[in-house]
């Protein structure tokens, strides 16, 4: 599986650690950034690595500020992409299993690295059997009948009076 994985300055430390850990499985990883415990703000790399996903350059990604709640904000404005906060094994698994999160987000300053890292793994060791399908249909559609609407609304402003 190929992975992205993104962090800003608060973030940096644990993106790293889940490099090393990630550079010793099967998956190909991409790191968006950031590069240093520069500061950097978390919607660019969030928008960065949710285009990917778009593009379907890569599966999965990985996401990572100060508490996590932000990079998962920023994601899911990100139209298709479903990003979900975990903090704990059962939350990544459920992440994927009910929901099909392209994403998880992790908050460096709330979780532990060696908690991450069992977290990361139990993300990516299951796979969306489309048991919440209709639920996740329902969010799809949802958010397909809002951009429908947008496009409208802005085809509309263009036109001549």
């Amino acid at each position: 599986m190929k992975i992205g994985i993104g962090s800003d300055h608060n973030g940096f430390d644990l993106k790293e650690a889940i490099n090393r850990y990630l550079s010793g499985t099967d998956h190909e990883i991409v790191d968006y950034g950031c590069y240093s415990c520069n500061v950097v703000d978390y919607p660019d790399v969030a928008f960065e690595v949710s285009k990917a996903i778009s593009n379907e350059e890569i599966d999965r990604a990985i996401l990572i500020c100060g508490t996590g709640i932000g990079v998962c904000i920023a994601a899911n404005k990100y139209p298709g992409i479903r990003a979900a906060l975990a903090h704990d094994v059962y939350s990544a698994e459920r992440a994927q299993l009910s929901n099909n999160a392209q994403v998880i987000t992790l908050g460096a300053q709330i979780i532990g690295e060696e908690v991450a890292l069992k977290v990361v793994e139990a993300y990516l060791s299951v796979n969306w059997q489309e048991g919440s399908k209709r639920k996740v249909d329902k969010i799809t559609d949802n958010e397909n009948k809002f951009l429908a609407k947008q496009n409208q609304e802005v085809a509309a402003d263009t036109h001549c009076s």
